[in-house]
């Protein structure tokens, strides 16, 4: 039982504790939507900000934010590749047969090695650049210098999580993949395979499935990690292995709304890619169509100016390449820039209903209320009655 309280302490009381009474009402996947609609427009449009569209495109793109859905100019260039095969091969059989083949072992480890490091790197950075972006959505503002160096710790706390989960997901796939086909090398299946047609078919179908179930289970995790752990590890310098113990205590009390949320991110999730892949697809093809013709014309200069594909050549046409592909996500992330602010504003307004340091923090509690009112001054006391 409250005391009872006047209009004015009761105001008072309300805006002290208003962030408790919300996280005893936590809402609702559905209802999450408007909030994050409304949050995703203050922060874009209200005022529209052409640098702050830059810093937050650049910030989706580093933290991983966008959808995998950029490999249209692989088909063109691999046409191009097939309809001249006779020039390629006379390019490289110019160069490439004086080479030792040693050369070729110690390149390939070489870009191997070079491949690992870049992705640790970048691992790394979309590590830090997740709690960027969350900084970025909560204050609606973005600051990636500020972020960046505020975020190094609980950055490496995230990376050390996602090297493990990655570990996970290759012994996973290891001993998914590599138990079966041991299992039927050794009943001899791989050998004679028309003699065992049928349990070759059957056992696919069956670990087709159960890859199928292996990947949305990783997927979970990913996706559960940095809606609902990454906020605890940024506001508290906990680990993500105690995010997640915290969480699943929540998961297990209440598996309806979670499950909701999924459903309704998966749904949300389809739009935005059909709707956001129709409008890069248009706006990539006005700037490949350009790229490739330059890159055409260059390779004809080449030709005629007695360049023969070498190792430099190689190096150069590589790093161009690698410059266009980065130019061209860069390009997407831009575009996408709405659904990068979006989603993760939708799962901070969900969880922050069920997690009371996120709703105080986009929720601040208002200072009490000072009446201006001058106090109230006691009655004069009364005049002596007369004596009798």
């Amino acid at each position: 039982m409250l005391p009872e309280l006047d209009g004015l302490r009761a105001s008072q009381y309300l805006a002290l504790n208003r962030h408790q009474s919300r996280c005893f009402l936590p809402i609702s996947a559905v209802d999450a939507i408007t909030p994050a609609f409304q949050h995703a427009r203050q922060q874009l449009i209200q005022p529209f900000r052409a640098s702050q569209w830059a810093k937050l495109g650049l910030v989706g793109l580093l933290a991983g934010e966008l959808s995998s859905a950029g490999g249209g100019c692989n088909p063109g260039t691999f046409q191009i590749a097939t309809q001249h095969p006779n020039s390629s091969q006379r390019f490289l059989e110019a160069a490439l047969p004086a080479i030792n083949p040693m050369v070729y072992v110690s390149l390939i480890a070489v870009l191997i090695m070079a491949g690992l490091v870049l992705l640790i790197v970048f691992l790394y950075v979309n590590s830090v650049m997740r709690f960027v972006l969350f900084d970025s959505i909560v204050a609606k503002e973005c600051r990636i210098r500020e972020s960046w160096i505020r975020r190094q710790a609980p950055g490496r706390r995230y990376f050390v999580w996602q090297i493990l989960l990655f570990l996970a997901w290759i012994a996973g796939l290891t001993i998914l993949v590599g138990i079966p086909a041991g299992f039927a090398f050794l009943l001899g299946w791989l050998r004679q395979p028309k003699e065992h047609m049928i349990p070759l078919i059957l056992g696919g179908i069956a670990l087709f499935f159960v890859l199928m179930m292996f990947v949305v289970v990783q997927l979970l995790i990913h996706v559960m990690t940095k809606d609902f752990v990454v906020p605890q590890m940024a506001l508290e310098e906990i680990s993500a292995i105690e995010g997640w113990r915290r969480l699943w205590s929540q998961l297990k009390r209440e598996k309806g709304g979670y499950a909701g949320y999924i459903g309704m991110k998966v749904v949300m999730a389809i739009g935005a890619t059909v709707v956001l892949g129709i409008v890069s697809a248009i706006v990539i093809l006005l700037f490949v169509i350009p790229i490739g013709g330059l890159g055409a014309v260059a390779v004809i200069a080449g030709a005629i100016a007695g360049l023969t594909w070498n190792l430099y050549t190689i190096t150069l046409v590589v790093v161009a390449g690698c410059c266009a592909i980065l130019f061209i996500l860069y390009l997407i992330s831009l575009i996408s820039v709405p659904a990068v602010v979006f989603f993760p504003a939708y799962s901070i307004h969900f969880f922050a209903s069920r997690y009371p340091p996120l709703d105080t923090l986009l929720h601040p509690a208002t200072p009490p209320i000072i009446s201006s009112l001058p106090p109230e001054t006691p009655p004069f006391p009364s005049a002596p009655e007369p004596i009798g």
